[in-house]
């Protein structure tokens, strides 16, 4: 992430992996659409007023239905 936090915003550390392609990696198979690094949880950061906001601007980004799966939202401190 490559920006500063408004007074309003606050940086969050997002977690989350796609369960579609860790249960493929297992079969030693590949997702049509995903590569097989989403088998592992990825770190995201995201500018968000609230740990809701994030939530909601991941969930967009990463939706469930495509597999995604979000272990963890947690503040970012100095």
């Amino acid at each position: 992430m490559l920006q500063y936090p408004t007074s309003n915003q606050f940086a969050y550390e997002v977690v989350v992996y796609n369960r579609d392609v860790r249960a493929l990696v297992k079969d030693n198979q590949s997702h049509d659409v995903f590569g097989d690094h989403w088998a592992d949880t990825q770190i995201h950061d995201v500018m968000a007023e609230s740990e809701d906001q994030a939530l909601l601007l991941i969930l967009h980004r990463y939706p469930p239905e495509q597999g995604f799966v979000i272990q963890k939202v947690s503040v970012l401190t100095h």
